[in-house]
């Protein structure tokens, strides 16, 4: 009887709980779609008084809190405050090349079903144009305006662009980057971050008090995350060993060219360590460098589960809480899963963490959400109110995106000027290859839905109506068996023969690094049976975002040019066809070594960038690599030859230093009066002239140290000053102009980290041209 009694007893406090649950939850407000709408029946705080500068609003809206809602703030996912008019925020959304379908913000199944993809980053670097950069970080803001703007984006910070320096050839996460060279990069990530913040191309606009943030871009992974998974080796499990000077000099420069020139609103903290220390826990990265040293204005956020694998992976905290309480205080904001949220609070009571120091993160995070205008009510009555469906997918960024391909596609061999081929005379063709009738491997990774995509195969079929296609693979890209006499068969029909091989995404990606760097399986063996048998040299068309070694292709005399198209975006396959007859003259130029096959004996965990003869350690990216590349970097063909020389510079010696005597032979550059810096600049301008067909042509500009001084292995072979996209009508010529800075670009950075300026002899160089400039201190 008693028994009965507890049971009646437990159900009537079970259904009690319930129903006040529920007469809570419908006594609240509904979720807001706005936070401050005018509609939300709220008291006006002063978070929503647009008036008030930013930071004090967000003080404001943090002080309202309480420390449950606080918490629940601190991940991507972050959940509306009905009660306060706030709506619910989802921080992760990608936009590497074009809005993506990765992440948790954006969804396709609407009013607008597709996005602009561009060309994956590693060819759109290869055009070396800034200000196509620019344009394309345009275009993905305004679509992700319009996309946020008619409720498909339930955020509007998205976590681009990659720029990681590609160190190794063999990382799967190559097509996300800018390339190997530090200046590249740096400039690639402030011309895309201004572009898709609504920033102008020249900066200076953004104000980090102001509400006019079109997106939010991420820097990421910071720092030194250019590993995936190699033999035993992780991203969750790897520690990078790196030296202070390679630090300073590779790794770090591009995030501080992000934050101090781009001025970013966000960076990501990567999975790895670096000298034992996790990248999301180091506070000497996160907030001396970052925010006090580069004046970094924005959120940190980490990358997906890096907070948990402090303790489940790396074993570097002994407690979750621990985890916690070490972002919190080395800087970090939001965690990308749900770490912070399961174990902030009981951090706090176990006192490894003060309620301040999360409303720290928090003030950072709703200054951003502030700053996009979202904290202002309805956002279509704000500045970018006016985006909508018909600014996804417009004409003119389906034009930049096929411009982009054609920029950055490069043209690695040519043999007896097989390219272009006639539209007149080529009267039957073969397509053969695994990525010949592919439109999902011209996207690349981190893409999404395309406005409209072709096949190269159907490309080609536009110009040649007597196509013949066979994908010589019989499993696809690994290419481990072969249809080689179905192949031969069919070359042996065709004027001329096109082979469209390379890698895709299951051989290279994120999480997938390769152990090597030749073509997959049997695609060499095909490819050179069918040029064998072919009646003309062949044209091999090469998709892959890591270099490829094919020396044996470049050797081969039956193989007449070569072309590498990335994974040129959904435009792609167009603008290689109009490449391939001539409708284009190709312009585009390595951004990254391709390294001959036996690279792949070093180590990919080895992060040092320079030399070790000792060990025959060969060094890394053009600027040390001491081996014999199969392209180096920079190099690219065209239809025309192209002719330099120096026309305007009179500097033969640059004067840094003070009229006294010296006890060493260099200076570091921060004893160098500003003054003197800006004096010593000088510009150089370089005449161009074209031999042939009109074109769109890339000068790089670069320095080399004639005289070493005491230090022969600290320097570089050469590096990048500068690069120039000039177009050039037929036989036509012109000048391109450089502003030489040599406090920066004369320095180097020595083995404690300390930037210096040394005596000595620096040679400009620009093809096969040069001239000298002695420097004194």
């Amino acid at each position: 009887m008693r028994t009965h009694s507890r049971i009646g007893l437990a159900f009537v406090i079970k259904c009690f709980a319930t129903t006040m649950i529920t007469i809570i939850v419908s006594a609240e407000s509904p979720q807001p779609p706005f936070s401050c709408d005018s509609s939300s029946p709220t008291p006006p705080y002063p978070f929503c008084n647009v008036s008030l500068p930013i930071p004090n609003r967000a003080h404001d809206v943090v002080s309202r809190l309480t420390l449950d809602e606080k918490v629940l703030q601190l991940v991507n996912g972050a959940p509306g405050i009905p009660r306060l008019g706030i709506s619910a925020y989802e921080w992760w959304s990608e936009a590497l090349h074009g809005i993506s379908r990765h992440g948790k913000g954006v969804r396709f199944n609407g009013t607008i079903t597709a996005s602009t993809q561009f060309p994956q980053v590693i060819l759109t670097a290869a055009s070396f144009d800034s200000h196509l950069w620019y344009r394309i970080g345009q275009a993905i803001g305004r679509e992700a305006r319009a996309m946020y703007n008619v409720g498909q984006a339930k955020g509007l910070t998205f976590w681009a662009p990659n720029i990681n320096v590609l160190r190794d050839p063999r990382w799967g996460r190559a097509q996300e980057t800018p390339g190997e060279d530090p200046l590249v990069v740096g400039d690639y990530s402030v011309s895309y971050v201004r572009g898709i913040q609504g920033d102008s191309f020249e900066g200076g606009k953004i104000d980090p008090n102001s509400d006019h943030l079109q997106a939010s871009a991420c820097c990421k992974h910071f720092v030194a995350n250019d590993l995936d998974n190699w033999k035993t080796a992780n991203r969750y499990n790897f520690d990078a060993n790196i030296t202070q000077q390679d630090l300073a000099d590779t790794y770090l420069p591009p995030f501080k060219q992000c934050v101090q020139q781009g001025q970013a609103s966000g960076i990501m903290c990567a999975y790895n360590r670096v000298n034992g220390v996790p990248n999301c826990a180091d506070y000497n990265l996160l907030t001396k460098t970052a925010r006090q040293d580069w004046s970094f204005k924005g959120y940190i956020a980490s990358d997906c589960d890096a907070v948990a694998i402090m303790h489940d992976v790396q074993g570097y905290s002994k407690l979750p809480e621990d985890a916690v309480a070490s972002v919190i205080k080395a800087g970090m904001d939001v965690n990308c899963g749900s770490y912070l949220k399961k174990y902030t609070k009981s951090a706090i009571e176990m006192k490894k963490l003060t309620e301040a120091e999360i409303d720290r993160a928090l003030e950072n995070l709703f200054a951003i959400r502030m700053r996009l205008g979202l904290f202002n009510g309805n956002p279509k009555t704000g500045i970018y109110g006016n985006f909508g469906p018909d600014d996804v997918c417009s004409e003119e960024h389906q034009n930049l995106a096929l411009d982009t391909a054609r920029s950055g596609i490069v043209l690695l061999k040519n043999s007896d000027m097989l390219l272009p081929l006639s539209k007149s005379k080529t009267n039957s063709i073969a397509v053969i290859g695994p990525n010949a009738n592919s439109t999902q491997t011209l996207l690349g990774n981190y893409e999404g839905v395309a406005c409209k995509n072709i096949t190269i195969l159907q490309a080609l079929e536009k110009y040649v109506k007597n196509t013949h296609y066979h994908p010589g693979c019989v499993d696809f890209v690994n290419c481990t068996s072969v249809a080689i006499d179905e192949a031969v068969g069919i070359a042996k029909m065709a004027d001329y023969v096109i082979m469209v091989m390379g890698l895709d995404q299951t051989q290279e990606r994120e999480k997938l690094d390769r152990l090597d760097l030749v073509l997959p399986g049997k695609q060499s063996a095909l490819v050179s049976a069918v040029a064998r048998s072919a009646k003309n040299p062949v044209l091999l068309v090469l998709l892959c975002g890591g270099p490829v070694d094919v020396s044996f292709a470049k050797d081969d005399p039956k193989i007449g040019s070569i072309l590498w198209a990335g994974y040129p975006g959904e435009s792609g396959a167009t603008a290689l066809t109009e490449i391939i007859f001539g409708d284009h003259n190709p312009g585009g130029r390595l951004p990254v070594t391709w390294y001959p096959r036996e690279f792949a004996k070093v180590a990919m965990t080895d992060m040092r960038m320079r030399p070790d003869p000792s060990s025959r350690y060969p060094g890394r990216t053009y600027r040390f690599y001491n081996g014999k590349p199969v392209f180096e970097f920079g190099y690219g063909l065209s239809y025309s030859n192209h002719a330099y020389k120096f026309v305007s510079s009179t500097q033969n010696k640059i004067s840094l230093g003070p009229n006294q005597e010296l006890s060493s032979y260099y200076m570091s550059v921060s004893e160098i009066r500003e003054d003197l810096c800006e004096k010593a600049e000088f510009k150089v301008v370089v005449d161009v002239e074209n031999d042939g067909e009109a074109s769109n042509h890339t000068v790089l500009l670069f320095v080399r140290w004639d005289d070493h001084g005491e230090d022969q292995n600290g320097h570089f072979i050469k590096q990048l000053v500068g690069f120039r996209r000039v177009s050039l009508g037929r036989k036509g010529r012109g000048e391109v102009e450089f502003v030489v800075k040599p406090c920066e670009h004369f320095s180097r950075v020595r083995e404690d980290g300390l930037v210096v300026v040394e005596e000595g002899s620096r040679s400009l160089v620009v093809g096969d041209q040069e001239f000298t400039i002695d420097v004194v201190l």
